[in-house]
């Protein structure tokens, strides 16, 4: 069971940066993904960013040159540093894992852009 604690939102106006953190109770060079997904009110859930254990990182191509994921091993915690914030940013933010053969999500942290 991996636990994840996420932190970092808030609101913020279109064009400004917020930087959203997730920790795992889990060494997380051990975690095979660390990524966010985010849901809008009425939206399905989607992809945002994911890194690999290797280092390998992917983004959706609606923050591709905007968001930027980075870790620390040492404190097992992934960042999402997000810039050039967008009103269609606006959304609950989920830290998701996949560890062994489970798949695991935090509980959210809001995110706001105001126009």
């Amino acid at each position: 069971q991996v636990q994840l604690v996420e932190s970092g939102g808030g609101l913020v106006q279109a064009g400004g940066s917020l930087r959203l953190s997730c920790a795992a109770s889990e060494n997380i060079l051990s975690i095979n993904t660390m990524g966010w997904y985010r849901q809008a009110p009425g939206n399905e859930r989607e992809f945002v960013a994911m890194i690999t254990n290797g280092g390998d990182t992917n983004y959706a191509d609606s923050v591709k040159g905007r968001f930027a994921l980075s870790r620390d091993n040492a404190k097992n915690t992934v960042y999402l540093q997000m810039s050039s914030l967008k009103p269609e940013d606006t959304a609950v933010y989920y830290c998701r894992v996949t560890y062994i053969l489970s798949t695991y999500w935090g509980r959210g942290t809001q995110v706001t852009v105001s126009s």
